[in-house]
């Protein structure tokens, strides 16, 4: 099964479930994460703002800034690129590229990448090996890279971890998947 096949599989799966099961779901998932060592000693996270088909990351990343982390969130710049701003607060958000809430804060800049701790990465899937499937865009294909110090960890619901998925060389697994 090729990636294109299997985000539409995902993508399936997920209409077969209902609004507020998924928020029980990203409950679930959350508090998991919460309870991650690697989470718990950083100082530094860099994280996604949840679209409504993600595990819902919005009041998590308020109790992460309230906790006295520094939070990170991608910026869409051009079709290739992302960069990352500091979040401060949902007054603080604005719709940018395909409807992600993204910061209007201060532009981490690069040279401090390696301050970055932990990532929190989305995904359509993860498979045990921690390989990770996104949306095609590439945009984290071409971001991780730049971060290699930070210990990656990809959320999902139970439902997108799967045995295996496709991989290329390009590709750079998590350190951990939390489902």
């Amino acid at each position: 099964m090729d990636k294109k096949e299997l985000r539409k599989i995902i993508r399936d799966r997920k209409r077969q479930y209902s609004s507020s099961t998924l928020e029980e779901l990203s409950l679930s998932v959350l508090s998991h994460l919460e309870e991650n060592g690697h989470l718990q000693s950083a100082h530094t996270v860099m994280m996604y703002y949840s679209l409504p088909d993600e595990v819902n990351t919005h009041r998590f990343i308020d109790s992460l800034v309230a906790s006295g982390k520094k939070v990170l969130l991608p910026e869409v710049i051009d079709d290739r690129n992302m960069v990352l701003r500091e979040y401060s607060g949902r007054a603080d958000l604005r719709e940018g590229a395909y409807h992600i809430m993204e910061p209007a804060g201060a532009l981490f800049p690069p040279h401090r990448y390696n301050e970055i701790d932990v990532a929190i990465i989305p995904g359509m899937a993860f498979d045990t090996q921690g390989n990770r499937l996104g949306r095609g865009k590439a945009y984290y294909d071409r971001f991780l890279p730049k971060i290699p110090g930070a210990y990656r960890i990809g959320i999902a619901f139970p439902f997108q971890l799967l045995s295996q998925i496709p991989t290329e060389e390009t590709d750079i697994a998590m350190n951990a998947i939390i489902s």
